[in-house]
């Protein structure tokens, strides 16, 4: 009995070691299976869970502006982070440099104590941190000089440091301009403007980079380098000019202030190529300060009241019922449509005047009457007529939000009786400012639509890619006869009507007034908020700018385009026709060859100076141990230092805000600067000693 246990209890030990044996064999197997022929797969996989690709954006390309200014820019700023476990960081290197690294540091960013900087730096390196913030926002100045601090000059993997490079917009000119061009902030936020308008050029192409995860969910760069480079953007130049810009916007708001007004435009347009060279838009805030926070000029759209009185003066030329010496009854300034009566601004003692006379006094009564008494049977050919003329479409500008004009059909449902009167003095019809800006432009433009655009080029390196090209309508939009009709009535509105108190007498201006009343939410209209603008362009005889005014809501006691938009425009108007007379001025022919005249320079750098001498043909070049110089039109060119002595401030006065950033940063200092135009002021003054990382600051004032 006891050997049959024996027995069966040797069979059953035998079984059991041999699956275990076969267990083993299988399990081995199975290992060697993974190693060798799965093990790769599953590396591979290992290895995309604790590495991965992160985006490296591109730098975004630049806004200039048509005279160079810089009115865009993006700045490299950058994070400094610190690898406490670097392989080559032992800790005899660590101990060694820690001390000097920590003063080091806090005599840099002076945002904490040396003793600070080494508790951070200890505790952090106990805790095997890898990815410690040691400073956000370095300038590369900074940078340049952490680089040769202890440790740190040893690099990413014996040394840890970690260089984040980030990308900051700036606006060097702030406020000019500001709706225009916009603004791109983070990837949550949609872009505005040209911004907007032109990312696809501006945004450049990613690259590419190899990081692994660490501790807390960060991740480390695995090397210094990209594995794809990302391409900078395409800098995009445009047609605003900062000179024109700043005088349209300065006038503008003077006028916003005196009148107490809620919100203007000012829209100026180059007359034969469509080019806008000032846009300005600016609204009241609480404090009674105006800013550019919508752009009225390119989407509100309204009702144009007197200035829409050119469009039904042509229709009456064009169709051949009216000329300009035709005789219309003002009626004293009253007239009865059915039961509702339309009235001039002001009651005056005209009855019969010319068509001439009743345009350029700006008499509802008088168009209202011509236009119902021949297209009171056929309102559909009037309408039609500003159909065929444009008025119904979209200027096409390259600005995001111009909606579509709006023109009613006689066969509207709310199309009355009294609507093609009251159409034809502006009302029943809406029009956004830069539309009605570019039908007066035709008519400058000898009748033919341009249309208007911000994009001159896109550049890359300096290399153009893409040029704007001028879009003309083929076809005038009326009969010469019917042109000249409708300038002489323009410039007879300026001569002796409701704009008269504008005439010049060195150069003609051409336009028309328009007092509009604002339309309330349930269709009526309060007689106390208007829209006072002013439309035309000059010089009457040759035009080479085209311009409106529209002034919202002024609330000063006066409220007529006459007295609020019209002296705007010629404000506007006369300097920049004094700016650019000698332009203008055809050169005297002498056979004598004159001596050349220098440009005037306040400071720049050398190298620019002698590109800029070069393309004029001055046979005259800085010297070449000059870095920085001015000329003066009668001394010539002169040394004007802005190199930095060792913990002296530079001077860099005269200078523009990208060189001064550039001589203060390479300094050593951080810059801080208000204004726009040239650096007039500057605190600390020149060769005060400053140490290096301390604040610098400048204002600007675009000079005459």
């Amino acid at each position: 009995m006891t050997q049959a246990l024996n027995h069966q209890w040797t069979w059953r030990a035998a079984l059991i070691y041999v699956l275990l044996a076969l267990g083993a064999i299988a399990i081995g197997g199975r290992l060697i299976y993974l190693q060798q022929v799965e093990g790769p797969e599953y590396l591979a996989l290992l290895d995309s869970v604790i590495t991965r690709y992160v985006t490296v954006p591109a730098q975004r390309g630049n806004i200039y502006s048509a005279d160079g200014r810089l009115l865009a820019t993006t700045v490299p700023v950058f994070e400094i982070r610190m690898d406490l476990k670097a392989d080559g960081l032992t800790s005899a290197v660590f101990q060694s440099g820690v001390d000097s690294l920590s003063r080091l540091l806090a005599q840099l960013f002076q945002d904490r104590s040396a003793a600070a900087y080494r508790k951070l730096l200890i505790q952090a390196r106990q805790r095997g941190e890898r990815y410690l913030l040691i400073k956000k926002n370095v300038t590369y100045s900074q940078l340049q000089q952490l680089r040769t601090f202890p440790i740190f000059r040893l690099g990413q993997y014996k040394g840890g440091l970690i260089v984040v490079t980030q990308h900051k917009r700036m606006y060097p000119y702030r406020r000019l301009a500001q709706r225009t061009i916009g603004y791109v902030r983070d990837a949550s936020v949609q872009p505005v403007g040209l911004e907007a308008q032109y990312h696809e050029f501006l945004k450049g192409q990613p690259g590419k980079r190899l990081v692994k995860k660490v501790g807390g969910g960060q991740v480390l760069p695995i090397t210094d380098k990209n594995e794809i480079d990302p391409v900078n953007g395409q800098d995009v130049v445009i047609t605003i000019n900062v000179t024109l810009q700043d005088i349209a916007e300065s006038a503008l708001e003077r006028a916003l202030a005196a009148h107490q007004a809620h919100h203007g435009c000012v829209v100026l347009m180059e007359t034969r190529s469509g080019a806008i060279r000032a846009m300005v838009n600016l609204s009241r805030q609480a404090d009674g300060t105006y800013v550019e926070d919508y752009n009225y000029a390119i989407a509100e759209s309204q009702e144009p009241g007197s200035t829409f009185k050119l469009a039904s003066l042509l229709v009456l030329l064009e169709d051949g019922y009216v000329r300009l010496h035709d005789s219309v009854d003002l009626n004293y300034g009253t007239h009865v449509f059915g039961s509702q009566i339309m009235r001039d601004a002001e009651a005056h003692d005209h009855r019969k005047v010319d068509v001439l006379k009743a345009f350029a006094l700006s008499s509802n009564v008088g168009i209202s009457k011509l236009i119902a008494q021949y297209y009171r049977h056929q309102p559909e050919r009037f309408i039609a007529h500003l159909r065929r003329i444009g008025l119904d479409k979209p200027t096409g500008i390259d600005l995001p939000g111009e909606p579509w004009p709006f023109i009613k059909s006689a066969a509207d449902r709310s199309f009355s009786q009294y609507s093609l009167p009251w159409m034809s003095v502006g009302y029943e019809l809406k029009l956004t400012p830069l539309q009605l800006l570019c039908f007066y432009n035709a008519i400058a433009n000898d009748g033919r639509w341009v249309q208007p655009h911000l994009l001159e080029r896109t550049e890359s390196f300096g290399q153009v890619k893409k040029q704007h090209q001028t879009l003309v309508m083929p076809t005038p939009i009326c009969k010469e006869a019917t042109l000249r009709a409708l300038r002489a009535s323009l410039e007879a509105v300026v001569e002796a009507g409701t704009a008269k108190n504008i005439k010049h007498s060195s150069y003609k201006i051409a336009g028309k007034t328009g007092t509009a009343l604002l339309a309330d939410a349930y269709g009526g209209y309060d007689e106390r908020r208007y829209v006072a603008s002013f439309v035309g362009y000059f010089p009457a005889d040759d035009p080479q700018y085209t311009m409106i005014v529209m002034i919202h809501q002024p609330s000063a006691g006066r409220y007529y385009g006459s007295q609020v938009a019209a002296p705007v425009f010629r404000e506007i108007a006369d300097r920049i026709y004094a700016a650019e007379l000698f332009f203008r001025q055809p050169a005297p022919v002498d056979s004598v060859k004159t001596p050349v005249q220098l440009p005037l320079v306040v400071k720049a750098h050398a190298g620019d100076v002698g590109k800029v001498l070069s393309a004029l043909n001055v046979p005259v070049m800085p010297s070449s141990t000059d870095v920085w110089v001015s000329i003066d039109p009668e001394q010539g060119i002169k040394p004007s230092g802005s190199e930095s002595e060792a913990n002296k401030v530079p001077d860099v006065r005269g200078l523009g805000l990208r060189n001064a950033i550039y001589v203060l940063e390479s300094a050593g200092y951080r810059v801080q600067a208000s204004g726009l135009g040239i650096v007039v002021q500057q605190q600390p003054p020149p060769a005060t000693s400053w140490r290096a990382g301390q604040v610098v600051n400048l204002e600007l004032q675009l000079q005459p």
